[in-house]
């Protein structure tokens, strides 16, 4: 029944998935949802042609996990056809427990989790319907396998998703300062003390995989716009929750239905929330969003047609926090405005921070590997990278507000 299949990529070209269990994990209902999820969630809005899904991305992980693993055992690393497989497993349902817009909702919808827990949640679920299939690909993801490599292959910082994730983020974004050299960053790949390594010959490729790193966050993953976008869907949810336990019915899909108006602190409380969870796609938002558009309460209304016709929070980006009085300000001023009650009109201004390091050695250092069996870390290994730089966490402050001059011409 689950017989070899090929995909065609336009990143990588042919993707071959095995038959059997490797077969039979992609036609699964929970990494069939994942098409319905846009891998860069609402990132559309600033790149047009990102478009592009979570089934995608985890495709192409597993393509480069495929890779990694025959170049791995080229160079004599044992590897056994039980690893070899489970480990392709954990890397095709290493995204499976992401929500609707991939990033955008997480511990918005369901708070306090967040998607590897979901992802462990349901990789458990599956085993116990495939009689055990995947426990040694569990084992793997939660590192509890004796070999920790297999592992950073999965989740580390070198992993076969951040590999494809810039390579793929680029191509669809437009973006080609990603455009990373994966291909020879595996043939580079090696094993010394059960620690992923990287050859020496591989620096350079490595010096740009952290640059490229960088800029793809900066440029794309926290660009303005699509972070003033996740605000305001944020914030609608938020409303619409709001609205849900005061009684207003609303309009929902029975899984989004479920999530707007259960109480329950502990999502894993609930034996059915994990059922619902995987219910939930893109198409359930958007769909609430068109209806709600017309709905009587005037902030929930103003904030969905924001999303389905393209009226952006204005934003503006500061160096230092968002203090009370600006907060205070605009809240006054929409309240003014609008015609709305003070309390409410907090839903139409969002403050964010977000900070990001490219490279924590700390976490899962990048080393280097000699001719002479040495290693050194990168940050001491590169000539060319102020890797202390790439290491430190930079922040910036996001001040995302209703256009309120737009509602002047307006009116």
């Amino acid at each position: 029944m689950y017989k070899r299949l090929v995909i065609i990529d336009p990143v990588f070209g042919f993707i071959t998935i095995p038959e059997g269990l490797l077969s039979k994990i992609v036609q699964h209902p929970l990494l069939q949802r994942l098409t319905r999820i846009k891998q860069l969630g609402l990132s559309s809005v600033a790149y047009p042609s990102a478009q592009h899904t979570r089934f995608q991305h985890s495709l192409g992980a597993f393509h480069l996990m495929s890779e990694a693993i025959n170049q791995l055992k080229l160079k004599g690393i044992h590897i056994s056809d039980s690893e070899c497989e489970a480990v392709q497993s954990a890397i095709l349902l290493h995204d499976i427990g992401h929500g609707p817009f991939s990033h955008a909702l997480e511990h918005t919808l369901i708070p306090n989790i967040n998607h590897e827990e979901l992802s462990l949640a349901l990789m458990e679920k599956m085993n116990k319907e495939f009689n055990g299939e995947l426990t040694l690909a569990i084992q793997i993801f939660k590192n509890q396998h004796p070999k920790h490599f297999l592992h950073q292959l999965v989740n580390g910082q070198l992993d076969m998703d951040r590999l494809d994730y810039l390579r793929r983020d680029s191509f669809y974004t437009g973006v080609t300062e990603g455009n990373i050299g994966s291909a020879r960053i595996i043939k580079m790949l090696n094993i010394k003390d059960d620690q992923l390594v990287v050859e020496s010959k591989g620096i350079y490729s490595i010096e740009n995989f952290l640059m490229a790193r960088r800029l793809m966050y900066w440029q794309v993953y926290f660009h303005k716009t699509s972070v003033a976008y996740e605000r305001m869907l944020i914030n609608t949810l938020l409303r619409a929750r709001e609205l849900a336990h005061q009684g207003v019915e609303l309009f929902a899909s029975p899984a989004l239905h479920f999530f707007l108006y259960n109480n329950k602190k502990n999502f894993f409380d609930n034996p059915k929330a994990l059922d619902y969870f995987t219910q939930l796609d893109d198409n359930d938002l958007w769909t609430s969003l068109k209806v709600w558009c017309n709905h009587p309460d005037k902030i929930l209304s103003l904030l969905s047609q924001g999303m389905v016709h393209r009226r952006l929070f204005k934003v503006e980006i500061h160096t230092k926090p968002i203090t009370q009085e600006q907060k205070e300000e605009l809240i006054n001023r929409a309240s003014c405005t609008l015609k709305i009650a003070k309390e409410n009109a907090h839903y139409l201004i969002a403050c964010d921070g977000i900070e990001k390091d490219m490279y924590n050695p700390a976490d899962d250092s990048i080393d280097i590997l000699y001719d002479n069996g040495d290693t050194k870390n990168i940050a001491e290994a590169s000539d060319m990278l102020n890797v202390s730089l790439l290491s430190k966490r930079v922040k910036k402050y996001y001040l995302c507000h209703y256009r309120l001059e737009e509602q002047n011409i307006n009116t």
